[in-house]
């Protein structure tokens, strides 16, 4: 009998696509719909995220445009981003709003790339902690009598290898993150 790993499979998804989602807000020197999709906006009196109620397309390396469908949401739209914490002035221009990027300062950079050693951190600890819940489950399955000892110690070098592959699943979105940084 084989032990089952989709339990763990499923989990360090969840945990790629939270550190994922996690950094992918960040602001880099490049624009990125990211930045603002998820800025809520009081729409008709419901906060709605900016990509439900507009097209948000990239012109160029540093300028993002939002598009209202309906231009009456423009005004709320500028609201939601002056106090949001995307840290950048929307201009509105005519039926469009216009978000430009200035350059990161080395300072800035170093700030970002701290906090995506953070984020990758925090996924290390919850991947550390689905980790010891397998084991205990393999554990607990030897002592039932539900495998054997010799079971026992493939599944735990199993257990090593999937979790040493999500590790590094884990390091490489925080590598991507941090190259796009510095660039």
């Amino acid at each position: 009998m084989a032990y089952d790993f989709s339990y763990l499979t499923q989990e360090s998804d969840k945990i790629k696509d939270w550190l994922q989602h996690e950094i992918s807000g960040l602001r880099t020197g490049r624009a990125s719909p990211q930045l603002v999709e998820n800025v809520k906006a009081d729409y008709y009196g419901q906060q709605t995220p900016i990509k439900h109620i507009a097209a948000i397309t990239i012109q160029d390396a540093h300028t993002i445009v939002i598009q209202p469908w309906d231009k009456s949401a423009i005004p709320v739209i500028e609201k939601a981003l002056n106090q949001s914490e995307v840290g950048i002035k929307p201009v509105v221009d005519k039926d469009i709003i216009r978000l430009t990027l200035p350059e990161l300062t080395g300072e800035r950079r170093e700030q970002l790339k701290k906090v995506v050693r953070e984020k990758l951190e925090e996924a290390k600890i919850t991947l550390r902690k689905i980790r010891h819940e397998v084991l205990a489950d393999i554990e607990e399955q030897e002592k039932a009598k539900e495998m054997s000892e010799d079971d026992k110690f493939r599944y735990k070098e199993d257990l090593q290898k999937h979790i040493e592959k999500a590790t590094e699943e884990l390091d490489a979105v925080a590598l991507r993150k941090t190259k796009e940084i510095e660039s």
